[in-house]
């Protein structure tokens, strides 16, 4: 069984779309405040447009933990 960790930032567009935003393999230390700030940091730098659409406003953070189980299907 694998186990993965992953950031997401999700925010919305101009267009009032949600547009999440994945980090693989986050920091263990990373702190709330960090995550609030480079949030932040990417609505004020205008770092990502997707589908030229800019980004206006942070509405959430988690971090996720997944399990994996995969099968061997070769006989």
């Amino acid at each position: 069984m694998e186990t993965a960790l992953k950031l997401i930032m999700t925010f919305k567009s101009q267009g009032d779309k949600a547009v999440n935003l994945t980090i693989d393999d986050p920091n263990d230390n990373l702190t709330e405040q960090e995550v609030i700030d480079t949030m932040n940091l990417i609505i004020e730098k205008n770092i990502f447009s997707p589908d030229n659409v800019d980004l206006k406003e942070v509405v959430k953070a988690k971090v996720v933990q997944t399990e994996t189980t995969e099968y061997d299907l070769q006989a």
